[in-house]
């Protein structure tokens, strides 16, 4: 009897942790498939949600100024998606790519040798799985983003890290991203363990949190504030938020990393930014790969 209360305790056991296992992922899965209800309603019809998303904003301005009917794949080009000037400024921008020679001195990048013989393509012979970062190395016990991942090949083959915000790591990045588009893929981000689902949490929390003497979370803009203005800039909704990068953007007049303009964001709240390879930083970017799972890989890209 003892036996079988054991083996049957056991089976209990191991299906209990095999189901737990399955489950890591539940919380942020509904967070993100909440967030595409609310982007979608919120932009469903603007000027008819003027008095519950859009205050500061004329129902005639709405009406001819904002696109209506948006679904979560629409989310991809960020604020032009709904917003008609900045999409026709976009899609001039785009007759001729600005980061196309970011992507020729990118490609170069890959194949070019270390001092030991061994180059970025010995670490990286797969360049279609972008969408997967970032991701949780059991080894290390540690998250990885593309930028350490990249920084951990060269340091590893005795080779100084590059900048993490714009030079060659942006330009090695365009390349790899772009064969990732190239390849249709979208982002995959996983949750299959306890210290991913942490991470996870730690990510949403940092996006979440007011900080800073301006008191503002990075929510306040582009969950609450998406597709208010600031100045002359429609802001970007949470959904598709770093999908795109690295980006050639006009104001740098060259392209930058994901954790360039991330950085520069929350400088702007009035904060210090975490450092670009700490495990701060690369948790927040978990929390916005995954909040744009099933979405495109659409990098590299421009913005103003």
């Amino acid at each position: 009897m003892f036996k079988y209360i054991t083996k049957a305790s056991l089976l209990f056991l191991s299906t209990t942790v095999f189901l737990s296992a399955s489950n890591f992922n539940e919380g942020a899965e509904k967070d993100r498939l909440e967030m595409i209800k609310f982007f979608e309603a919120k932009f469903e019809d603007p000027a008819k949600n003027k008095d519950r998303f859009f205050p500061y904003f004329t129902e005639e301005e709405l009406e001819s100024k904002y696109d209506k009917n948006l679904k979560h794949m629409d989310f991809n080009k960020g604020s032009y998606a709904y917003s008609k000037d900045a999409r026709a400024q976009y899609e001039a921008l785009k007759e001729m790519p600005p980061y196309e020679e970011a992507i020729e001195k990118g490609e170069e990048l890959y194949t070019e040798k270390f001092a030991n013989g061994e180059s970025l393509e010995s670490c990286f012979p797969d360049l279609t799985n972008a969408g997967t970062y970032p991701y949780y190395d059991e080894k290390t016990n540690k998250m990885v983003s593309l930028t350490s991942a990249i920084n951990d090949c060269r340091r590893a083959n005795g080779e100084k890290p590059w900048g993490t915000k714009k030079g060659p790591m942006a330009e090695f990045q365009a390349y790899y991203v772009n064969e990732s588009k190239e390849a249709e893929k979208n982002f995959d981000i996983k949750i299959n363990s306890k210290a991913e689902q942490d991470a996870y949490e730690r990510g949403k929390e940092y996006y979440y949190s007011q900080r800073g003497y301006l008191k503002l979370a990075c929510a306040t803009c582009h969950v609450q504030g998406s597709g208010q203005r600031v100045r002359n800039e429609v802001l970007s909704p949470l959904p598709g938020q770093i999908t795109h990068f690295p980006v050639h953007r006009l104001k740098w007049e060259d392209i930058g990393t994901v954790e360039r303009r991330i950085s520069g964001c929350i400088v702007d709240q009035g904060q210090v930014p975490p450092a670009d390879e700490s495990q701060e930083m690369i948790e927040l970017l978990y929390f916005l790969a995954y909040m744009s799972n099933e979405m495109p890989v659409d990098g590299p890209d421009v913005r103003k």
